[in-house]
């Protein structure tokens, strides 16, 4: 089942996706289950929203792709290299990324996103199904030379619109053997499978639910394969995962009349 977070008047809702159409429900159906309204939408008539605005954390996982360890020139450690996103770096598909007037290249990382569905502590890695809500595509957009030249992630992993999300939310795809592809004005730029993870779906949720407490609408970006990955102002940025669709993202350079 593929799950919308979309809008027709500013205001967002929720509805499955049956072919063209949106079955419009009455809540989150993460919160309040998959009771419908009766209303049905055309999808060209509804703006899609990002899936999910989490009201904890985006975890991301670092360098999880043996190829793009050695394409980053650096072995890692051997549990998995997790960080943080700010939630308001969060936005939707067709979304503007906006490029900070920084110095250095803006990279695209296309990535299957885990959307956690419930309180989550401690998870055994057998039990993972249990506290996924869903699959869904996200960029882990990263301004390189200044992860570099800061020393740590926070910066150049956190501006606003450095997480692109979407299109849905699916809550029955199976993520373990997924390819993902990521395009740059149709340009092939990184190519993977999720079967390919150095660290694994449930190895991932065991360890980051150690260290801390997964809430409703968290996110776990599970790591991008290697590739050519440098993007400018006024190219769109394309990721494929199978079975999720396309997240389309157009980056701008920003401008600070827009703020």
């Amino acid at each position: 089942m593929k799950i919308a977070r979309f809008s027709t008047d500013g205001s967002p809702r929720y509805g499955i996706v049956d072919d063209d159409e949106l079955v419009v429900l009455t809540g989150d159906p993460m919160y309040h289950g998959y009771d419908t309204s009766g209303e049905r939408v055309p999808l060209s008539d509804a703006r899609i929203l990002a899936p999910v605005i989490p009201r904890s954390k985006v975890v991301c996982v670092g360098m999880n792709y043996a190829a793009h360890r050695r394409e980053m020139g650096h072995e890692g450690p051997e549990t998995p290299l997790i960080f943080l996103k700010p939630n308001t770096a969060v936005v939707g598909p067709g979304d503007p990324i906006v490029i900070p007037p920084v110095e250095g290249r803006i990279v695209h990382e296309g990535e299957l996103a885990l959307v956690i569905g419930s309180v989550a502590k401690r998870v055994k890695a057998e039990n993972w199904r249990d506290v996924v809500f869903g699959v869904t595509i996200a960029n882990d957009v990263s301004a390189r030379d200044v992860m570099f030249a800061d020393g740590q992630w926070a910066r150049a992993k956190g501006y606003d619109t450095f997480c692109p999300l979407g299109p849905f939310i699916d809550t029955e795809l199976d993520p373990t053997n997924l390819e993902i592809e990521t395009f740059v004005d149709g340009e092939l730029r990184r190519k993977g499978n999720t079967g390919d993870l150095l660290h694994t779906i449930p190895q991932l949720i065991e360890f980051i639910s150690d260290v801390w407490t997964l809430l409703p609408g968290d996110l776990i970006l599970t790591g991008t394969p290697d590739g050519l990955g440098g993007f400018v102002d006024g190219q769109t940025i394309d990721i494929t995962i199978e079975g999720l669709g396309t997240l389309s993202n157009p980056a701008k350079n920003r401008d600070d009349r827009d703020y």
